[in-house]
Protein backbone atom coordinates (compact mmCIF):
# COMPACT_ATOMS: atom_id res chain seq x y z
CA UNK A 1 0.00 0.00 0.00
CA UNK A 2 1.48 3.22 -1.44
CA UNK A 3 1.09 6.01 1.90
CA UNK A 4 0.11 9.16 0.04
CA UNK A 5 0.59 11.52 2.79
CA UNK A 6 4.61 11.01 3.99
CA UNK A 7 5.28 10.63 0.42
CA UNK A 8 3.80 14.49 -0.11
CA UNK A 9 5.75 15.68 3.06
CA UNK A 10 8.78 14.28 2.15
CA UNK A 11 8.84 15.36 -1.57
CA UNK A 12 8.09 19.01 -0.85
CA UNK A 13 10.96 19.61 1.76
CA UNK A 14 13.26 22.34 1.15
CA UNK A 15 16.47 19.98 -0.61
CA UNK A 16 13.70 18.08 -2.94
CA UNK A 17 12.49 21.58 -4.70
CA UNK A 18 13.60 22.57 -8.15
CA UNK A 19 14.14 26.21 -8.73
CA UNK A 20 10.73 28.19 -8.13
CA UNK A 21 9.49 29.94 -11.42
CA UNK A 22 9.75 33.66 -9.60
CA UNK A 23 13.59 33.28 -9.03
CA UNK A 24 13.77 31.84 -12.57
CA UNK A 25 12.39 34.96 -13.68
CA UNK A 26 8.62 33.97 -15.12
CA UNK A 27 5.82 36.72 -14.53
CA UNK A 28 3.83 36.09 -11.88
CA UNK A 29 0.02 34.99 -12.63
CA UNK A 30 -2.73 37.32 -12.37
CA UNK A 31 -3.94 38.20 -9.19
CA UNK A 32 -7.49 37.48 -9.33
CA UNK A 33 -9.79 35.04 -12.11
CA UNK A 34 -11.06 37.37 -14.76
CA UNK A 35 -14.74 37.00 -15.04
CA UNK A 36 -17.24 36.69 -17.81
CA UNK A 37 -18.29 40.04 -18.85
CA UNK A 38 -21.53 38.90 -19.73
CA UNK A 39 -22.59 37.73 -16.51
CA UNK A 40 -24.26 40.62 -13.90
CA UNK A 41 -22.21 41.69 -11.35
CA UNK A 42 -23.29 42.67 -7.74
CA UNK A 43 -21.45 45.45 -5.65
CA UNK A 44 -21.90 44.35 -2.12
CA UNK A 45 -22.36 47.15 0.37
CA UNK A 46 -18.94 48.39 1.33
CA UNK A 47 -17.71 46.92 4.85
CA UNK A 48 -16.69 49.62 6.14
CA UNK A 49 -20.58 50.50 6.51
CA UNK A 50 -21.67 47.67 7.92
CA UNK A 51 -22.83 48.19 11.40
CA UNK A 52 -20.54 47.91 14.51
CA UNK A 53 -20.77 46.17 17.77
CA UNK A 54 -19.12 45.57 20.61
CA UNK A 55 -16.96 42.41 20.10
CA UNK A 56 -16.20 40.14 22.82
CA UNK A 57 -13.27 38.11 21.11
CA UNK A 58 -13.05 35.46 24.18
CA UNK A 59 -16.74 34.91 23.76
CA UNK A 60 -16.59 34.29 20.59
CA UNK A 61 -13.66 32.06 20.67
CA UNK A 62 -16.08 30.27 23.63
CA UNK A 63 -19.08 30.07 21.71
CA UNK A 64 -17.68 28.73 18.56
CA UNK A 65 -18.31 25.28 17.76
CA UNK A 66 -19.76 23.76 14.24
CA UNK A 67 -23.81 24.59 13.43
CA UNK A 68 -25.55 22.45 10.92
CA UNK A 69 -28.61 23.52 11.90
CA UNK A 70 -29.95 26.84 10.91
CA UNK A 71 -33.74 28.91 10.82
CA UNK A 72 -35.15 29.25 7.12
CA UNK A 73 -34.72 33.44 8.07
CA UNK A 74 -32.38 34.54 4.60
CA UNK A 75 -29.03 36.62 5.42
CA UNK A 76 -29.11 39.99 4.61
CA UNK A 77 -26.67 41.51 1.54
CA UNK A 78 -24.67 43.09 3.87
CA UNK A 79 -23.91 40.43 6.56
CA UNK A 80 -22.93 38.21 3.55
CA UNK A 81 -20.83 40.99 2.03
CA UNK A 82 -19.04 41.11 6.09
CA UNK A 83 -18.61 37.39 6.17
CA UNK A 84 -16.46 37.58 2.33
CA UNK A 85 -14.63 40.35 3.47
CA UNK A 86 -13.91 38.89 6.74
CA UNK A 87 -12.16 36.04 4.70
CA UNK A 88 -11.17 37.35 1.61
CA UNK A 89 -11.64 41.00 1.78
CA UNK A 90 -8.78 43.22 -0.05
CA UNK A 91 -7.31 45.74 2.36
CA UNK A 92 -4.43 47.21 -0.04
CA UNK A 93 -3.27 45.89 -3.51
CA UNK A 94 0.17 46.93 -4.64
CA UNK A 95 -1.03 46.66 -8.32
CA UNK A 96 -0.13 43.45 -10.48
CA UNK A 97 2.20 42.11 -7.34
CA UNK A 98 0.17 41.11 -4.00
CA UNK A 99 -2.91 42.23 -2.15
CA UNK A 100 -2.96 42.01 1.46
CA UNK A 101 -6.11 40.86 2.76
CA UNK A 102 -7.53 39.99 5.90
CA UNK A 103 -6.28 36.52 6.36
CA UNK A 104 -2.77 35.43 6.38
CA UNK A 105 -1.26 33.90 3.50
CA UNK A 106 2.56 32.68 2.65
CA UNK A 107 4.09 35.51 1.46
CA UNK A 108 0.83 37.17 0.33
CA UNK A 109 0.10 34.98 -2.96
CA UNK A 110 -3.74 34.49 -1.59
CA UNK A 111 -4.15 31.12 -4.25
CA UNK A 112 -7.89 30.99 -3.13
CA UNK A 113 -11.18 32.35 -5.38
CA UNK A 114 -14.39 31.93 -3.28
CA UNK A 115 -17.32 30.79 -4.32
CA UNK A 116 -20.91 31.12 -2.50
CA UNK A 117 -23.67 29.06 -3.06
CA UNK A 118 -26.59 31.07 -2.13
CA UNK A 119 -29.89 29.53 -1.27
CA UNK A 120 -31.17 32.48 0.79
CA UNK A 121 -29.85 36.10 0.53
CA UNK A 122 -31.76 38.97 0.45
CA UNK A 123 -31.62 40.92 -3.18
CA UNK A 124 -30.09 37.37 -4.43
CA UNK A 125 -31.39 34.82 -6.85
CA UNK A 126 -30.69 31.20 -6.19
CA UNK A 127 -27.56 29.59 -7.26
CA UNK A 128 -23.73 30.30 -7.20
CA UNK A 129 -21.86 33.06 -7.31
CA UNK A 130 -17.89 34.18 -7.59
CA UNK A 131 -16.74 36.39 -5.48
CA UNK A 132 -14.45 39.49 -6.71
CA UNK A 133 -12.53 40.32 -3.96
CA UNK A 134 -10.53 42.80 -4.98
CA UNK A 135 -13.54 45.23 -5.86
CA UNK A 136 -15.84 43.82 -3.14
CA UNK A 137 -18.26 42.77 -5.72
CA UNK A 138 -20.40 39.41 -6.75
CA UNK A 139 -20.24 38.07 -10.63
CA UNK A 140 -23.20 35.47 -11.14
CA UNK A 141 -21.57 32.25 -11.74
CA UNK A 142 -24.89 29.77 -12.19
CA UNK A 143 -28.66 30.09 -11.34
CA UNK A 144 -29.18 26.30 -12.64
CA UNK A 145 -31.96 25.46 -10.42
CA UNK A 146 -30.40 22.18 -9.38
CA UNK A 147 -27.17 23.99 -8.54
CA UNK A 148 -27.95 23.69 -4.44
CA UNK A 149 -28.95 19.53 -5.10
CA UNK A 150 -25.60 19.45 -6.88
CA UNK A 151 -23.50 20.41 -4.64
CA UNK A 152 -24.97 18.92 -1.60
CA UNK A 153 -24.41 15.55 -3.57
CA UNK A 154 -20.60 16.39 -3.99
CA UNK A 155 -20.58 16.77 -0.19
CA UNK A 156 -21.21 13.18 0.55
CA UNK A 157 -25.35 14.33 0.94
CA UNK A 158 -24.41 16.49 3.96
CA UNK A 159 -27.80 18.17 4.04
CA UNK A 160 -27.15 20.88 5.85
CA UNK A 161 -25.46 22.45 2.79
CA UNK A 162 -28.94 22.55 1.41
CA UNK A 163 -30.57 24.06 4.39
CA UNK A 164 -27.93 26.44 4.60
CA UNK A 165 -28.71 30.67 4.06
CA UNK A 166 -24.98 30.43 2.09
CA UNK A 167 -22.20 28.07 1.72
CA UNK A 168 -18.71 29.39 0.58
CA UNK A 169 -16.86 27.07 -1.50
CA UNK A 170 -12.88 27.98 -1.19
CA UNK A 171 -10.83 27.19 -4.50
CA UNK A 172 -7.12 27.30 -5.04
CA UNK A 173 -5.35 28.44 -8.09
CA UNK A 174 -1.71 27.05 -7.06
CA UNK A 175 0.49 28.04 -9.37
CA UNK A 176 0.20 31.26 -7.81
CA UNK A 177 1.83 29.74 -4.91
CA UNK A 178 4.18 27.81 -6.53
CA UNK A 179 5.32 30.33 -8.57
CA UNK A 180 6.89 31.34 -5.07
CA UNK A 181 7.25 28.33 -3.52
CA UNK A 182 7.27 25.67 -5.95
CA UNK A 183 6.01 22.12 -4.80
CA UNK A 184 5.98 23.26 -1.42
CA UNK A 185 3.45 25.89 -2.09
CA UNK A 186 0.65 23.33 -1.84
CA UNK A 187 1.26 22.70 1.63
CA UNK A 188 1.07 26.60 2.35
CA UNK A 189 -2.64 26.37 0.37
CA UNK A 190 -4.14 24.04 3.26
CA UNK A 191 -2.47 25.65 6.23
CA UNK A 192 -4.19 28.90 4.16
CA UNK A 193 -7.45 27.24 3.72
CA UNK A 194 -7.16 27.07 7.89
CA UNK A 195 -6.87 30.37 8.42
CA UNK A 196 -9.92 31.49 5.81
CA UNK A 197 -12.44 29.12 7.60
CA UNK A 198 -11.56 30.37 11.19
CA UNK A 199 -11.94 33.79 10.27
CA UNK A 200 -15.86 32.74 8.83
CA UNK A 201 -16.53 30.86 12.07
CA UNK A 202 -15.57 34.05 14.54
CA UNK A 203 -17.30 35.96 11.76
CA UNK A 204 -19.98 34.16 11.63
CA UNK A 205 -20.61 33.89 15.48
CA UNK A 206 -20.32 37.79 15.16
CA UNK A 207 -23.65 38.26 13.59
CA UNK A 208 -25.46 35.44 15.30
CA UNK A 209 -24.75 32.90 12.62
CA UNK A 210 -23.14 29.45 12.84
CA UNK A 211 -21.21 28.00 10.80
CA UNK A 212 -20.06 24.36 9.32
CA UNK A 213 -16.94 23.49 7.75
CA UNK A 214 -16.59 20.66 5.08
CA UNK A 215 -13.73 18.48 3.80
CA UNK A 216 -15.53 15.44 3.12
CA UNK A 217 -16.62 15.97 -0.35
CA UNK A 218 -16.42 14.21 -3.63
CA UNK A 219 -13.25 16.28 -5.63
CA UNK A 220 -14.65 15.47 -9.27
CA UNK A 221 -18.34 16.02 -8.74
CA UNK A 222 -17.37 19.33 -6.80
CA UNK A 223 -14.57 20.42 -9.29
CA UNK A 224 -17.23 19.27 -12.16
CA UNK A 225 -20.24 22.02 -11.00
CA UNK A 226 -17.98 24.39 -10.89
CA UNK A 227 -16.55 23.81 -13.84
CA UNK A 228 -12.59 23.58 -12.51
CA UNK A 229 -9.74 21.62 -14.05
CA UNK A 230 -9.24 19.57 -10.70
CA UNK A 231 -5.29 20.50 -11.73
CA UNK A 232 -4.78 24.28 -12.36
CA UNK A 233 -7.88 25.18 -9.97
CA UNK A 234 -9.71 22.76 -7.39
CA UNK A 235 -11.50 22.87 -4.82
CA UNK A 236 -9.79 22.54 -1.12
CA UNK A 237 -12.53 23.57 2.19
CA UNK A 238 -16.19 24.81 2.23
CA UNK A 239 -18.16 26.10 4.94
CA UNK A 240 -22.05 26.39 5.17
CA UNK A 241 -23.07 29.24 7.07
CA UNK A 242 -26.92 30.43 8.90
CA UNK A 243 -28.72 32.06 11.47
CA UNK A 244 -28.42 29.84 14.47
CA UNK A 245 -31.46 28.24 15.72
Amino acid sequence: MTHIGPEFMNKTRHQHLPVPDQQAGVPQPPLELPHDPAQPVTALPDPADFPDSPVNLRGLIERRCSVREYRPDALRLDELGFLLWCTQGVKKTVPGRATFRTVPSAGARHAFETYVLVNRVEGLERGIYRYLAIDHQLATFSVAPDAAERITRACLGQRFVLTSAATLLWTAVPYRMTWRYSQRGYRYLHLDAGHVCQNLYLAAEAIGCGACAIAAFDDNALNDTLALDGVEQFAVYLAAVGRRP
